[in-house]
């Protein structure tokens, strides 16, 4: 199935969680918020979250500075 993460089209198998994605994507551990479909996913929950069909995922990176 496709997913789009931060404007940029994955393919994934059916089953695939927020967690996969982040992986995929290579995000960093720590300082990430993570919408799905435009909806904030808590933390706790990406292991759990399966990606659907066509989803979107925005991944944002916080940086320190001015």
């Amino acid at each position: 199935m496709n997913v789009t993460i931060n404007g940029e089209r994955y393919e994934f198998e059916r089953g695939a969680t927020l967690a996969d994605a982040l992986e995929r994507f290579r995000s960093p551990s720590r300082g990430v918020a993570v919408a799905l479909d435009g909806a904030v996913i808590p933390r706790d929950r990406w292991r759990e979250t399966e990606l659907g069909t066509a989803a979107t995922v925005e991944i944002v990176t916080a940086v320190q500075g001015g």
